[in-house]
């Protein structure tokens, strides 16, 4: 459990931040998926957008994590 919260809250708070950075930059209501435009809520797409920042953020944290072991943690 302690684990997955060292992976969990940076990862929240890093997709908090990059949501708001990509979102001030680029407007939900103009994306275009193939030449045609996403017919989503705003929220919607701010929803689907902070959900991909926290999982790219999450599998950063949990590569980090991963890569940290040492030599007894693996050989567990």
């Amino acid at each position: 459990m302690q684990r997955a919260m060292w992976i969990l809250w940076p990862s929240f708070l890093v997709a908090a931040v990059a949501e708001g950075v990509f979102f001030a930059l680029f407007d939900p209501g103009e994306f275009t998926l193939f030449g045609r435009p996403i017919e989503l809520s705003r929220t919607a797409m701010y929803s689907i957008g902070f959900f991909l920042f926290w999982g790219l953020g999450a599998a950063s944290s949990g590569l980090s994590l991963f890569l940290q072991r040492g030599g007894g943690e693996i050989k567990r």
